[in-house]
C-alpha cells in the first residue's frame, strides 16, 4: 500500500514539501486554511539573497541558506518542466548599499568573512555602482556586488508549485477553514479533522503552518515560540525606473520584476494576526524608494499588500523530527526566508520519509531541531506566572 503524507498548510514550504514526498512515491495531501500560498509566500517578494540575510558568522543558518540556494536552478527547473509554468527565476545579482561610511565598514566587513567562505563578492566605490546602477541618487558610499544573489516572483512559483504537485497525483485542499482535531502521531495511522473537509487520516504528517504553527504545541508536546510579523510590500507598475540587479538598502529593497513591476518591501512590525495594509508601513517604503532612486519621487506605488512571517525566537526555522512521535516533521519558522529555505526544507523532509521517519541523522540539522525551545508543558508552567506578552493572538496561534 502506497504510504500516505499529510501537509499541514498549503505554502510554498508545504507544497515543496510535498512535492518530495510525491517524487519518492509518497501519496500527498496538502491541506489549508485558505487559498494555497495565500499567506506568506504569496506575498513575499521572492528574494533568493543568502548573503544579504547573513551579516555575522558562517554559521549553520547561513550554510543552510547557501546549500537552499545553490539548489534553486535545477529545482526550479524541475517545477516548470512538470507544470509547464515559468516561475520568474532572475539571477540578476545583487548590489548592498551603502548610505554612508558606517554602512561601508559594516558591508566590508561581511564581504571579508563572506568571500572567505567562498561568496563572490566585491566592493563598487561610488562611480563603478552609478555605472553598474545608473538610476540610483548621487553621492552614496559605495556598494557590496553579489552576482550571484537572484530573484523568483513567488507568486508565480507557489502556483507552478502547485500544479506541479497536482499533476504528480497530490491531493490539494484550499479553504479547509479551522484545524479542530488531530490525534495519534506515536505509531500507526494519524487523523486530522478540518471544518470543511472532515476527518482525514493519513501515515505521516508534515506540520508546515507557518505563524500559526503554534497551535500544534499541546498535540506535540513542544514549545513552538512561533510568532507573527507583518510585511508590508509595494509595487510600482509600470516601473518608472528599470533596475539591472537587487538593490538593497539599510531598510528596504527593490527588485524590477519580469512583469516590468518594480517591487519594494518590506517593512516589519508586529501586529498579531493583523495583515491589513497601513499607511505608515507602506508610506516608509516610499520615501526610502525617492531617496535610493530619484525617478521614484512624487509616483505612488500600484499597489500595496501584507503577508504575515513566521518568526522564532532565534531566528532559525524548526525542521525535523518531533520526539516521541516518528510520523510527525516540522518545517516552520522560516520568517523572511521561506522562498530561499524551500529546496533545501523539501531536502530534509525527503530525508526522513527515506530513512521511514525518526531524528533526522545528518548533524548539519541540529541547529535547527523542533525541540530545542523545551516542551509544551515548560511553556504553560511559566505562562501560568506571567502575563501574556503578546495579548490574546499568541494563545490564539498555539491552541486548536
Amino acid at each position: 500500500m502506497t504510504p500516505r503524507l499529510l501537509v499541514l498548510g498549503g505554502g510554498i514550504v508545504g507544497l515543496s514539501c510535498a512535492y518530495e514526498a510525491l517524487k519518492q512515491g509518497w501519496q500527498a495531501t496538502v491541506v489549508d486554511r485558505g487559498e494555497l500560498g495565500g499567506q506568506a509566500s504569496g506575498a513575499a517578494a521572492g528574494m533568493l539573497a543568502p548573503y544579504y540575510e547573513n551579516g555575522d558568522t558562517p554559521d549553520a543558518f547561513f550554510r543552510l541558506c547557501v546549500d537552499s540556494f545553490a539548489a534553486y536552478p535545477a529545482w526550479t527547473g524541475e517545477i516548470e518542466a512538470d507544470s509547464g509554468m515559468h516561475a520568474g527565476f532572475v539571477r540578476s545579482g545583487s548590489v548592498h548599499v551603502a548610505s554612508r561610511e558606517a554602512d561601508r565598514l559594516s558591508l566590508l566587513g561581511r564581504m571579508a568573512w563572506q568571500t572567505a567562505s567562498g561568496a563572490r563578492m566585491e566592493w563598487l566605490d561610488e562611480s563603478a555602482l552609478r555605472r553598474a546602477e545608473p538610476s540610483l541618487a548621487p553621492g552614496l558610499a559605495g556598494a557590496l556586488y553579489c552576482p550571484d544573489e537572484a530573484h523568483v516572483q513567488a507568486p508565480l512559483l507557489v502556483r507552478a508549485l502547485a500544479l506541479a504537485c497536482e499533476r504528480r497525483g497530490a491531493r490539494l485542499l484550499p479553504n479547509a477553514g479551522e484545524l479542530t482535531a488531530v490525534e495519534g502521531g506515536q505509531a500507526g495511522s494519524i487523523s486530522v479533522q478540518y471544518e470543511a473537509y472532515g476527518r482525514i487520516d493519513a501515515d505521516a504528517v508534515c506540520c508546515c503552518l507557518g505563524a500559526w504553527s503554534g497551535r500544534l504545541a499541546a498535540w506535540l508536546g513542544l514549545r513552538i515560540p512561533v510568532h507573527p510579523i507583518r510585511g508590508q510590500i509595494c509595487a510600482y507598475d509600470p516601473a518608472p525606473a528599470a533596475l539591472r540587479h537587487l538593490v538593497f538598502g539599510p531598510r528596504s529593497y527593490w527588485a524590477s520584476k519580469p512583469d516590468g513591476s518594480l517591487v519594494c518591501g518590506a517593512s516589519e512590525d508586529e501586529a498579531g494576526f493583523d495583515r491589513k495594509v497601513t499607511a505608515g508601513g507602506i508610506g516608509r517604503l516610499v520615501r526610502a524608494g525617492e531617496r535610493m532612486l530619484p525617478a521614484l519621487s512624487g509616483v505612488s506605488p500600484a499597489r500595496s499588500w501584507a503577508g504575515l512571517r513566521p518568526a522564532t525566537l532565534d531566528g532559525r526555522p524548526l525542521i525535523g523530527s518531533v520526539p516521541d512521535r516518528p510520523a510527525v516533521f516540522m518545517a516552520a519558522g522560516h520568517h523572511r526566508n521561506g522562498i530561499l529555505l524551500s529546496p533545501a526544507t523539501a531536502a530534509a523532509c525527503g530525508e526522513w520519509l527515506a530513512a521511514g521517519g525518526g531524528a533526522l541523522r545528518d548533524a548539519r540539522w541540529q541547529a535547527f531541531r523542533p525541540s530545542r525551545f523545551g516542551s509544551d508543558a515548560e511553556l504553560r508552567s511559566e505562562e501560568a506566572q506571567l502575563p501574556s506578552r503578546r495579548g490574546g493572538s499568541g494563545q490564539e496561534a498555539r491552541h486548536l
